[in-house]
């Protein structure tokens, strides 16, 4: 039972001071204070600990300092409608879950997109490379037979190429 009380205390002192504001300040005697209160007058003070919970300040180009909240309420329609049910709290999670999950989705599309892009140019590039190289070029037909290219194919498809790669390097 001894140990019970002890923790609820220790937990007690632990827990009350945190939620406060700190303030140290050094009087005109010299003498150091530490208070919860803002000093008096024009002394010279240091905010030790910031309040847990600041006060928030309406939104900017809000009149009636009415801010919106997640669900695109304002802070009164939601004061005066009470505090959210568990029901409302957990469709609220799982839309912000499905939204989540969408722009991930989407995320992960783009990148792809990009992959394969990249991927594009490389070979156009690569294809191109290849035909500016020079030498004999050859192809293999329908029958599964080599054929050699003539110059003004080698130039025709080079063509070709520049074209890709514009197209495929954007």
């Amino acid at each position: 039972m001894k140990r019970i009380s002890v923790a609820i205390a220790l937990a007690l002192c632990v827990a009350l001071p945190a939620s406060a504001q700190l303030y140290k300040w050094v009087d005109s005697n010299g003498k150091v204070h530490y208070s919860d209160k803002p000093p008096p007058g024009n002394v010279k003070m240091q905010t030790l600990r910031e309040p847990a919970h600041p006060p928030s300040a309406p939104a900017a180009g809000d009149a009636k300092g009415e801010t919106k909240t997640d669900a695109g309420e304002t802070k009164a329609d939601t004061a005066k409608a009470g505090p959210k049910t568990l029901a409302e709290q957990e469709q609220a999670f799982r839309k912000r879950q499905a939204e989540a999950a969408k722009a991930q989705e989407e995320a992960a599309k783009k990148e792809a997109k990009a992959r394969d892009r990249a991927e594009n140019c490389k070979n156009a590039k690569a294809a191109l490379a290849g035909l500016e190289l020079g030498g004999r070029q050859s192809r293999i037909n329908e029958k599964g037979e080599r054929v050699f290219l003539s110059d003004q194919q080698i130039s025709q498809e080079t063509a070709k190429a520049r074209q890709d790669v514009a197209e495929a390097c954007k």
